[in-house]
């Protein structure tokens, strides 16, 4: 009952903070200046992370680029120079962590400890829309976009503890994109993604500063009504949007 109370004395605040969300929402928020930041990205070589450096390119940021593939990275990096930044390539393994220590002292030196020094920085995680809802057949790569944007959400709590108010924190999660990864995708929530189209929405939610980014924005509707609508309609309402894309369903056993 105590803790009922307590939150009805909440309820002024929550309508001036909802009233300043829908404000908002008709004033757009101006873009920071990213010239001469160091920006960091993993997996520059090929997809997103290539197009992401492109962009951060024309707005001349100093570029650290990280990819497992030697002549990705390296066509990646060339093509940042030409557009006038500052870049500089490292075959990494990020699944490797002597790699990633080795090249940050190469490099930045330090990431987050540097970061909450300065009060100064941006993280983006790179998650997915499997990252909210189960989808079936993709089991592991759903488990690793939920641990994502666990991270994402920790992340922003901890630095909020600590007050460390200049670091922002940004997620993307997107639906499918055609990248080749998973074939043949289709949903009722529209036509699959065209990397330039996702690229220039993270950009956007980067220089905005925008916590979670969903494309298409329908995504967040639904991960609203997943926590209030009951099981049963939830799993008439999946039934309707439809995921489709081709999946090898079974398991290999030993000898196969």
């Amino acid at each position: 009952m105590k803790f009922f109370l307590q939150c009805l004395q909440l309820l002024p605040l929550l309508i001036i903070f909802c009233l300043e969300s829908l404000l908002k929402l008709f004033i757009p928020k101006k873009r920071k200046s990213v010239t001469g930041e160091i920006v960091l990205i993993t997996g520059a070589g090929h997809g997103i992370g290539r197009l992401t450096a492109f962009e951060f390119a024309k707005l001349k940021s100093k570029l650290v680029l990280w990819d497992i593939n030697k002549h990705g990275i390296e066509d990646t990096a060339a093509e940042c120079r030409r557009l006038g930044a500052k870049a500089h390539a490292f075959v990494v393994d990020c699944s490797n962590r002597e790699e990633i220590y080795s090249s940050a002292k190469k490099t930045t030196k330090a990431f987050l400890p540097v970061m909450m020094k300065n009060n100064h920085g941006h993280i983006v995680t790179v998650a997915s829309a499997a990252g909210h809802t189960g989808v079936p057949f993709l089991l592991a790569y759903c488990s690793s976009k939920f641990a994502a944007v666990g991270f994402h959400r920790a992340l922003t709590e901890e630095l909020a503890a600590l007050e460390r108010t200049g670091i922002k924190t940004t997620c993307l999660c997107p639906n499918f994109i055609n990248t080749g990864f998973i074939k043949n995708a289709s949903t009722s929530l529209g036509p699959i993604l065209e990397p330039e189209e996702v690229v220039d929405k993270l950009m956007n939610g980067i220089l905005t500063e925008q916590s979670m980014i969903f494309i298409p924005s329908s995504i967040r509707l639904l991960t609203i009504l997943e926590r209030i609508l009951p099981e049963r309609f939830l799993a008439f309402l999946k039934r309707k949007i439809n995921i489709r894309f081709d999946a090898v369903i079974g398991y290999k056993t030993k000898g196969q």
